[in-house]
Parts: structure tokens; C-alpha cells; sequence
């Protein structure tokens, strides 16, 4: 267990549901980490608290998923925009090159092809 910061528990407060009075927290909450709540368990015997360390856990488990999820499609961008960022330089010179074709006289034939 330990205590948050003030940045923390004030980024954590619920916009909707909070006082208004006092406006400040009063006190710092305490926050348990997951083998603290692995421990807690141990020590506290009741439904209620097994029912709690059940929903806490399966939370954990939520919360390690969705970071999973997170860090894979960040990966995933990362590698789309190392393989893009080299494209920017060769598109330009491909419309630079239609933009000259473009500006060839419409009597004069376009040479389009391979030559030997």
C-alpha cells in the first residue's frame, strides 16, 4: 500500500461526483498495488473482502490487457511511420515530374514508355 501523490489523487478526482465544498482534498488516499492486494487477501477472511479481492485482481488483469493492447498498436504506428517517412521525398518528385509533363505544349506528343 501506499499514498498518492496530490497530482495524482487531484487527476483521479471524478469531475461530475465531487464536492464542491472545501474545494482541496483533505487527505491523501492510500492505494494498494496488485501483490498488496495479493496480501491483503491473505490476512482478511470475510466473503465481502474475498469478494472485493476477486473484483481487484480481475481489474489488474483488465488493466495489464489494455496496456498490452496499447503498446502494440504503438508499436504498430511507429512502424507505419518509419516506413511512410521516407515517401514524402519521392512523392514530391513524382508530382514534380506530372507537373512537367503537364506543362509540355498539347500539340507536341507525350512520350510515354521504355526505351532501349
Amino acid at each position: 500500500m501506499f499514498q498518492v501523490t496530490r497530482a495524482e489523487a487531484e487527476s483521479s478526482r471524478s469531475q461530475i461526483v465531487t464536492l464542491k465544498r472545501g474545494g482541496n482534498i483533505k487527505y491523501l488516499p492510500y492505494a494498494f498495488t496488485e501483490q498488496g492486494v495479493a496480501m491483503l487477501s491473505s490476512v482478511l477472511r470475510s466473503r465481502r473482502a474475498v469478494n472485493v479481492n476477486i473484483a481487484i485482481m480481475r481489474a489488474f488483469v483488465r488493466l495489464r490487457g489494455a496496456l498490452s493492447i496499447h503498446r502494440t498498436v504503438l508499436r504498430k504506428l511507429i512502424a507505419l511511420e518509419r516506413k511512410v517517412h521516407g515517401h514524402d521525398d519521392q512523392l514530391v518528385v513524382l508530382a514534380e515530374a506530372i507537373q512537367a509533363l503537364e506543362s509540355l505544349p498539347e500539340d507536341q506528343p507525350k512520350e510515354i514508355g521504355f526505351r532501349p
